[in-house]
């Protein structure tokens, strides 16, 4: 397995997580199962391979990091998306951005340009060619203007 799928793997239980009631670390010991991985295969090819140790953590960083930043992660959202309210913005698109702005802001081995690009890969294949256009100008906003190198 490789980073880009374990970080669309973080898109897709930062999206779930947002549906749950359970606490973030509960939450990701029963998505990270590999009972869960194998009942999800056949649906989605991305859980055919079980994450190894570093990319467990990995996922667990990143999903955990935008529960406990959430908040942030929003205002920053809402900060860049101008015109849009933020409960406009797909659920979808919302998780995919705070990845890559957790990613940006607390995870200094993720180069920038790296989030933001896997960012829109990952928009394109689970929303519209506009959405991803969206996501990318959010995202490159939000670099020029919060990210000091």
């Amino acid at each position: 397995m490789t980073r880009n799928t374990a970080r669309e793997i973080a898109v897709h239980l930062a999206y779930e997580w947002s549906f749950s009631d359970l606490p973030v670390e509960e939450f990701l010991d029963q998505q990270l199962s590999a009972e869960t991985f194998s009942d999800l295969a056949p649906e989605y090819e991305l859980y055919n391979e079980m994450p190894n140790e570093k990319q467990l953590l990995y996922i667990r960083r990143l999903v955990s990091g935008v529960s406990e930043h959430a908040a942030e992660l929003d205002s920053y959202i809402e900060k860049y998306a101008q015109g849009w309210r933020f409960e406009r913005i797909s659920l979808v698109a919302s998780a995919i951005m705070r990845v890559a702005m957790f990613e940006m802001l607390y995870m200094p081995d993720i180069p920038h340009g790296v989030a933001i690009n896997e960012a829109v890969i990952i928009a394109k294949k689970y929303d519209t060619p506009q959405v991803a256009k969206f996501v990318n100008g959010i995202l490159g906003s939000f670099l020029r203007e919060e990210i000091k190198e």
